[in-house]
């Protein structure tokens, strides 16, 4: 599969944006940022004024080329949905964007409910994965990839017609719970758990049931 350079330029663009407006508030910003909030909300990670400006959107964006990179070299990439295939140029650059303006509102000195955030995030990214899982025909680099999924078709669609299912109902429970906030932390574990787990472990089945 080739890299839509267009696509990845607009891309690349919108991961750097922050920078200008860091530059912006430059003067207004402190020495020592807080980059990191645990799951209670509070900042337990800080990173120096040029690291945040500068350094935080270009590690973004080197993974952003990874994550392209090693998508373009899958073999099988002529599976993936085009609309997965999108996702993979998008959701980098829009939660980075989401993640740094909340940064600058907190360092700036504005109220920033970061766990509503980060379950908002997550919410819509699990909902939207869930809803183009299905969609999604076996590959090396999207999806559920196990030896058993790979090399069967079929366990592959059953398996990923339940994940699909999974990661929208549980992208929705992370999503309401931002405005709820009841143990964010263990919903978001335990969600995670039932995510991964519920698919590897339905799929694992399939194949015992095909081979017996």
């Amino acid at each position: 599969m080739k890299i839509d350079k267009k696509l990845l330029s607009l891309t690349s663009v919108v991961i750097l944006l922050p920078m200008l407006l860091g530059c912006l508030f430059w003067s207004q910003l402190p020495e020592s940022v807080a980059t990191h909030f645990n799951l209670s909300g509070q900042a337990d990670g800080f990173s120096g004024r040029l690291m945040t400006v500068f350094g935080l959107p270009v590690f973004m964006l080197l993974l952003h080329w990874f994550c392209l990179f090693i998508t373009s070299k899958d073999p099988r990439a002529g599976n993936v949905s085009p609309k997965m295939r999108s996702l993979t140029y998008w959701i980098i650059p829009l939660v980075s964007t989401f993640v740094m303006i909340s940064i600058y509102g907190q360092a700036l000195g504005y109220f920033v409910n970061q766990i509503m955030i980060l379950n908002l995030l997550l919410g819509i990214i699990f909902m939207v994965i869930g809803n183009y899982l299905p969609k999604t025909r076996p590959n090396y680099t999207i999806g559920i990839r196990l030896p058993w999924t790979l090399y069967d078709e079929e366990n592959w669609v059953k398996t990923h017609r339940l994940a699909g299912k999974i990661w929208l109902f549980c992208g929705i429970s992370i999503f309401f719970n931002a405005f709820i906030q009841l143990a964010v932390g263990l919903v978001i574990i335990l969600t995670l758990v039932v995510m991964l787990g519920v698919p590897v472990m339905y799929s694992y089945w399939l194949g015992k049931s095909k081979q017996r």
